[in-house]
């Protein structure tokens, strides 16, 4: 019995931090504020970003929350398949497709890491309005973005493994909101 419901407890733990993976992603200030534009395309880089910071952070953990980073990456990508769907993409063009996002979310995780590790806020920028803008000649600027998940970098590699065990894992309220909330 024991095994069952240790999977019924990670089922949990993955539910709620992938609620607050995407409940973030999803905050109106980064589209707003820090330049994410609002379409489909936008919500997938925004979702993309705040799982690469989670993912950044569980790949220095035990086995516990590398388990429940891969059960996490799973429900993303479950999750994009669904959201594939619901626009009305075929069946047959599904895979392809997913398997499009899927280099893309690892190329990104790639680049997004060598700038982070290097803490360089420019590059990061740089590559955020590539993966943001790749079509538009002249892209906002994403140096807000890049200076937030560099504080997340530096939030999450704080935060101790029962955190990342539990699903407890939060990211940062950007700094506008915060100012906000003090007036």
């Amino acid at each position: 019995m024991g095994i069952f419901s240790s999977r019924r407890n990670n089922r949990v733990v993955v539910d709620r931090q992938y609620g607050v993976i995407t409940a973030t992603a999803r905050m109106p200030c980064f589209y707003v504020e820090y330049n994410a534009p609002d379409t489909v395309m936008g919500r997938f880089e925004m979702l993309s970003v705040v799982m690469i910071l989670f993912l950044r952070r569980t790949a220095k953990s035990g086995a516990a929350g590398k388990e429940i980073a891969q059960a996490i990456v799973d429900a993303f990508f479950m999750d994009v398949d669904y959201s594939i769907r619901e626009l009305g993409v075929g069946d047959h063009s599904v895979p392809k497709r997913m398997k499009k996002l899927a280099g893309m979310f690892y190329g990104r995780l790639e680049r997004y890491a060598q700038a982070l590790e290097a803490r360089d806020l420019s590059q990061l920028s740089r590559a955020l309005q590539f993966n943001f803008y790749s079509e538009k000649p002249d892209p906002p600027d994403m140096g807000e973005l890049a200076r937030w998940m560099l504080e997340n970098t530096d939030h999450l590699a704080r935060l101790d493994e029962i955190v990342v065990e539990t699903g407890l894992v939060s990211f940062l309220v950007p700094e506008h909101l915060e100012a906000g909330r003090a007036h």
